[in-house]
């Protein structure tokens, strides 16, 4: 009898053990969860928003890769601090198909997200539709557009995120005139509003220069595939440069053949950007001695963090882009600017906006002293711009040398 006691009570206590065991785990679990959950990262979400298919395919493209090369290197460092607070950061990139309304539904969409910073449009009629909504969605943007009205009272939550061509222009065609003895030129532009903008700004420029403005009014429209027509308009009077005003990286270089081919000897320049495997896959020869605004950065200039970024982009991308030297600095803007208001900016613009002016950074991409500030106060009346590099570069031998590097910080 006491051995079947004894046996009873063998087999209970065994019974009660595999009972438990699932229990144990459960609670293993429960507390592995907690710790996860203590551990785990608050979210930052940066919006991009541009174009990313078509002729102007390559602007928000490069936008959409420089927001998720610098998420992966501020993450693979820990995050991002803000008020003691480390935040992962995740990038949403929309494509407007350059179209104001699909823009328009892209902004709302980001809104409705609950997202607050966005980098980008990439031109003015885009960046001109989304401003109510991003200013009713309290939301900051940086478009790559030179409409002066987005960056001026009363608007304030726009910031431009390059030089623009008013900017560089003027610098551009001095250059040429002191290093190259141009004296005529000649303005071509695509039949829409960002481009007749920049054209506009550019005869300006080349009048007040005294420069010889042999014509300007030649346009072609959009989805012009044969631009011999109007190039042969425009190099009768033979100008010793042609500027195509806001060009897109897809129809440059076949302006560039059709120049080249019928005859054109002169210099060809713009102040948009450019990618140059299109203009030498597209172009060839004929892209030789292009001049363009390139990216913020040359060879000479950049620091070990500027080609890690370099090598991070070309990990996501595939291949490098000279314009991402350039859109680097748009996310590290949003985040200098944040680190300055502190945590409040997250999910309230103003106090972001308040604390714009006292952001004051050691530029981590370009060697020496050069400090990273909000500029723009002689164009818009108010500190709303990113203060990046100018760098005028051409085409030589199918590579881009550097013509020169300037500023436009206040």
């Amino acid at each position: 009898m006491k051995d079947v006691k004894k046996f009873l009570a063998v087999v209970l206590i065994t019974a009660m053990a595999f009972l438990a065991i699932p229990q144990a785990f459960a609670g293993g679990e429960k507390e592995a969860g907690k710790a996860e959950a203590k551990t785990e990262m608050p979210v930052l979400k940066i919006g991009v928003l541009g174009v990313m298919t078509g002729h102007a395919a390559s602007w928000g493209l490069v936008c959409k890769y420089c927001a998720e090369a610098n998420a992966k290197i501020y993450n693979e460092r820990g995050g991002v601090e803000i008020d003691g607070q480390k935040y992962k950061i995740e990038v949403t990139s929309i494509d407007t198909k350059q179209d104001p309304k699909v823009a328009v539904t892209g902004a709302e969409r980001l809104v409705s997200e609950g997202f607050h910073y966005v980098i980008g449009p990439n031109v003015d009629n885009t960046a001109i539709s989304v401003s109510p909504v991003f200013h009713d969605g309290g939301v900051v943007y940086i478009p790559y557009s030179f409409n002066k009205e987005l960056f001026s009272p009363p608007n304030e939550n726009a910031i431009l995120g390059m030089i623009a061509s008013y900017q560089s222009g003027p610098v551009i065609y001095k250059w040429l005139m002191e290093n190259r003895g141009i004296k005529s030129v000649a303005f071509v532009a695509r039949n829409q509003p960002d481009p007749l903008n920049q054209r506009k700004w550019g005869v300006d420029a080349a009048n007040e220069l005294g420069l010889n403005v042999v014509s300007w009014k030649d346009t072609y429209e959009p989805g012009t595939t044969d631009f011999y027509p109007v190039m042969t308009k425009v190099i009768q009077n033979n100008p010793d440069l042609i500027v195509l005003s806001g060009v897109s990286p897809g129809d440059a270089p076949l302006l560039l053949n059709a120049a080249r081919d019928l005859g054109y000897k002169g210099l060809i320049s713009t102040e948009t950007s450019q990618d140059l495997v299109t203009l030498n896959k597209v172009a060839g020869k004929n892209a030789e001695g292009f001049i363009f605004v390139g990216g913020a950065t040359t060879p000479e200039i950049e620091t070990e963090e500027m080609k890690y970024f370099r090598k991070v982009y070309e990990e996501v991308a595939g291949e490098w882009n000279d314009e991402a030297g350039t859109k680097v600095y748009a996310l590290p803007a949003i985040i200098w600017g944040l680190q300055a208001a502190g945590k409040a900016a997250l999910t309230d613009v103003e106090a972001f906006k308040k604390a714009m002016p006292n952001v004051d950074v050691k530029n981590p991409f370009v060697k020496g002293d050069r400090r990273f500030r909000f500029v723009g106060e002689k164009w818009f009346g108010q500190p709303r711009q990113l203060d990046v590099p100018m760098v005028v570069n051409q085409v030589k031998g199918g590579e881009l040398e550097t013509l020169f590097v300037g500023s436009v910080g206040d």
